[in-house]
Order: C-alpha cells, then sequence, then structure tokens
C-alpha cells in the first residue's frame, strides 16, 4: 500500500465549545454554526486527505438530549459504509457520554472503522484555544487507530468505554477499573 494514496476522513460536527463565537453586539459566546472548515480544516496542511465535514448540529453540549445523541449515531451509522475513518467534534461537558453511547450502540455491529471523539476547552477564537491542537491529534490518530471508538484529548488517546472529564485539571482520564 502506497502512503502518497489520498485517504478520506469522516469530520461530524456537533457544537461545543470548540464551535462557539463571540457576537460582538451583545457580547454573548454561542453556538451559531459551525465554524470548522473555515477556521481549522482550512489552515491544516493535509494533501493526502480528503476531509468530508457534515454538521449535525450545533449545540452546547449540556443541552444535547437523547434524541440529539440518537440523530449524531444514526448520523454515524450511516458513513460507515464509507469505509473512512470518522471524528467526531462536541462538547467537552458531555463528550464522554455520547462516545460511551457510541461504543454501546454499535458494540455488536461491530464498528468497522475508528470514531474519534475530540473537542476543545476553550473555543477556537481564543489564543490559547487548545483546537486546533485536539483536532489535529484527532484526524492524525483516526488514522492509525484500529476500529473502535476513542477520545483524542491533549496528546493521548483514551479507549472507550472509560473515560471521564477531569474538571479539575480541564482535560480527560481514563477510569481505572
Amino acid at each position: 500500500m502506497s502512503n502518497n494514496r489520498m485517504q478520506d476522513i469522516v469530520v461530524i460536527t456537533t457544537g461545543g465549545t470548540i464551535e462557539k463565537t463571540y457576537d460582538e453586539s451583545d457580547g454573548s459566546l454561542a453556538n451559531r454554526e459551525s465554524i470548522i472548515k473555515a477556521r481549522i480544516m482550512s489552515r491544516l496542511r493535509l494533501p493526502y486527505t480528503n476531509l468530508q465535514v457534515f454538521s449535525v448540529m450545533s449545540k452546547d453540549s449540556l443541552f444535547m438530549t437523547d434524541d440529539d445523541r440518537a440523530l449524531l449515531m444514526h448520523f454515524i451509522k450511516s458513513q460507515f459504509e464509507k469505509n473512512a475513518p470518522i471524528v467526531v467534534l462536541h462538547g467537552t461537558d458531555t463528550m464522554a457520554v455520547s462516545a460511551e453511547r457510541c461504543f454501546s450502540e454499535f458494540e455488536s455491529l461491530p464498528i468497522p472503522v475508528p470514531v474519534v471523539f475530540t473537542g476543545a476547552m476553550k473555543p477556537l477564537g481564543f489564543e490559547d484555544s487548545d483546537a486546533l491542537q485536539n483536532v489535529t491529534e484527532a484526524l492524525c490518530s483516526c488514522k492509525l487507530l484500529a476500529p473502535g471508538v476513542f477520545l483524542s484529548f491533549h496528546g493521548r488517546i483514551f479507549k472507550v468505554p472509560g473515560v471521564r472529564k477531569n474538571r479539575e485539571r480541564g482535560t480527560f482520564e481514563q477510569i481505572d477499573e
């Protein structure tokens, strides 16, 4: 297999901190529409990668419902036939919940590709945002991982299930079993 061949990656956006934007008129920070293509994907040099970016919703993950997660799972499953790794951009507050749902929903299939969830602790527009780092790491890791559900964050890959957000440290961690 040539390392020079083009590889597809499906990127699914759901909103969350990673996609929040600042509105000067009212001083609010909110999810309005996906900014990933314009603000992140256009800045990366990926000559051997074809990104297919889909916005499924634009919500703070604290406001995601079971119906929202069902929609997300349905969309993820619809992408399996492409046989391309999947990166899900998600709000960090309930990202582990959605990743666990993905694992349990598709555990019996089995999952044909890596599905990698990531997000950011600070919005993309902030100077000290971790968004670009986390997206870049998720894009790279999804090419290297075996099929399954993972969470990529701050230079680490976590196998799902068994991941939680550590609010004190501002990152994620594997739960010891």
